[in-house]
């Protein structure tokens, strides 16, 4: 039956494959959201005494959901009957969206047999289309309940958080492309992207960003937990405290768990010193601990340092970014300068400082971007400001890891580097008798020099590829020899003669009495001190026809090739 079914026309297919497209969108958010409900379900009804019936559980689903991409909720609930705004986002309640909508967007562009796959622009629109619908239906679902939404913050970050995944897997679907500047950019701008190393060094600053944010929150994990361990009576004295019965106990122990990366971002925000704030009136840095904290009763919050001001074993926690900033400095150095790199494989210190410092930026800029989620308000008054400040949390990064990510940078290569060595690609080029390759700035090397020829000097082209050259002996007279052998390079033959490199076809060699000049057909590059190096995405091949495919009369005079 599907072998006689007739195929679909392409605008069909096409229509059907936009519209497959919107559904995965949806069926993201319907993923996560099923998710999230079967798990309140489940605990509701293991509950002895739940407070509330199942549209109540719902309820509280649907705002979780929504708490879980960065929306602020509003609980009506309480004890005083006033609102308090909840805006304390669990951040690994944050992978399973997120996850979800970068594998809706990078899934929804492979070709399925009988449908052609979207356009970037189009996948990334209907995948955030899809999702944000579904996201607009429950918030106006869960306005009935005891955790309603904040409309404002539906559009940011809610709708951000949403369209950054998308794009993220758009991004990955594609291959990564790092594409070109728009057309009213410098054309400096343009040239710098075209060469070949700036791919290079981008990824290298990125994956040194994204090192130094691992680092600072593993170090941050590491204070979390040993505060938990010096204060290992107080947690767990909260969690007892909290929970009665042992359907409570996982409730409190699940929450705990995806709140984890939440006080690693804390305890990150601590070695570097500006702390966290603890309410409108309490301040927890390593130097000390001021103000009457506004803590409730949460076992994570046991780890908390004791008042008083900082001792030693506080101060201890610098070195949380001290990691942080050798870890962007050494993945700088694993592609600046290799372990068995010479000078001319190496980039040169200004490239490195760069490549750290931007390294540095990234980290800065991640670092204040989940200082951000990390941390809000969990109520009015005291609980209004709750968490590390995103700005000082974000400059303390970039200062540390710029202060000694840069300069470790620049040591490590001085000491990879301090041999002076040629590298192991060199040396195996002059082992075989090849023209080594040279860095960038290096001279050339000299070729010997002609008998006779006035003392003129021969240099060979910087950064010249293998073009399948030969050499051949030219004489001095100025005649090229019919047929002869190619000496080898650097070394001048019997007769007088100097070995020059000659093209299998494109330039043209011209002979005089006194000397060889090879004429590029790029202008000039075989002329001296012709430095000037062809871009990546230009052919190497010649302008113009090859001078043996010319007529006569245009091919020159009979001592000329």
């Amino acid at each position: 039956m599907t072998e006689g079914t007739p195929s679909l026309s392409a605008e069909r297919a096409r229509s059907a494959g936009l519209a497959f497209t919107f559904l995965r969108g949806a069926l993201a958010a319907g993923l996560g959201l099923s998710a999230l409900t079967v798990l309140v379900m489940v605990l509701w009804i293991s509950s002895p005494a739940p407070d509330n019936g199942p549209g109540g559980a719902l309820h509280t689903a649907a705002g979780l959901w929504l708490l879980a991409h960065g929306a602020e909720l509003i609980r009506t609930d309480t004890l005083g009957g006033t609102p308090a705004p909840v805006g304390l986002v669990p951040l690994l309640l944050t992978v399973v969206p997120v996850w979800l909508v970068h594998r809706a967007s990078r899934d929804a562009l492979e070709a399925d047999e009988g449908r052609s796959a979207p356009s970037a622009a189009s996948a990334f629109a209907l995948v955030t289309g899809g999702y944000l619908l579904v996201g607009g239906a429950v918030a106006l679902y869960a306005r009935g309940g005891s955790l309603s939404v904040q409309i404002p913050s539906l559009l940011f970050p809610t709708a951000l958080v949403v369209a950054a995944a998308a794009g993220a897997g758009v991004w990955t679907a594609s291959g990564h492309p790092i594409g070109p500047p728009p057309s009213w950019a410098p054309v400096r701008l343009h040239e710098e992207l075209a060469r070949s190393r700036f791919r290079e060094r981008a990824d290298t600053a990125c994956r040194s960003a994204a090192a130094g944010v691992a680092a600072l929150l593993g170090g941050g994990a590491l204070l979390v937990a040993v505060g938990l361990v010096w204060h290992a009576s107080a947690a767990q004295q909260s969690f007892v405290h909290l929970s009665g019965d042992w359907a409570g106990r996982v409730s409190v122990l699940l929450l705990a768990l995806v709140l984890v990366p939440n006080a690693a971002v804390w305890g990150a925000a601590y070695g570097m010193g500006p702390g966290f704030a603890l309410g409108t009136a309490s301040t927890a840095t390593p130097l000390a601990f001021s103000g009457r904290p506004a803590l409730p009763v949460f076992p994570l919050l046991a780890a908390v340092p004791d008042q008083g001001p900082g001792t030693v074993l506080n101060w201890a926690a610098a070195a949380v970014p001290v990691a942080a900033g050798v870890t962007v400095a050494w993945f700088t150095v694993r592609r600046a300068a290799p372990v068995h790199a010479g000078r001319d494989e190496a980039w040169s210190p200004w490239e490195t400082a760069l490549t750290a410092g931007l390294g540095a930026l990234g980290c800065g800029v991640g670092t204040a971007v989940l200082a951000a989620a990390a941390g809000g308000p969990l109520g009015t008054r005291a609980l209004a400001e709750f968490g590390p400040s995103w700005w000082l949390t974000g400059a303390a990064a970039l200062a540390w890891t710029v202060l000694l990510g840069v300069p470790g940078a620049l040591l490590v290569r001085a000491w990879r580097l301090r041999g002076g060595g040629r590298g192991p690609a060199r040396e195996t080029a002059e082992a075989e008798g090849a023209p080594a390759v040279r860095g960038p700035g290096e001279a050339p090397e000299q070729l010997p020099q002609e008998p006779g020829g006035g003392g003129r000097r021969w240099w060979t082209r910087s950064g010249r590829r293998d073009t399948g050259e030969r050499t051949e002996p030219v004489p001095a007279s100025g005649t090229m020899p019919a047929s002869g052998t190619a000496s080898p390079s650097g070394t001048a033959s019997p007769s007088g003669t100097v070995p020059v490199p000659v093209r299998a076809s494109g330039p043209r060699v011209s002979a005089t009495a006194s000397g060889v000049r090879a004429a590029s057909a790029t202008g000039g590059a075989g002329s001296e001190g012709g430095n000037a190096e062809p871009y990546d995405f230009l052919p190497t091949e010649p302008w113009h026809e090859p001078t043996a495919a010319r007529p006569p009369e245009e091919a020159g005079p009979s001592g000329s090739a």
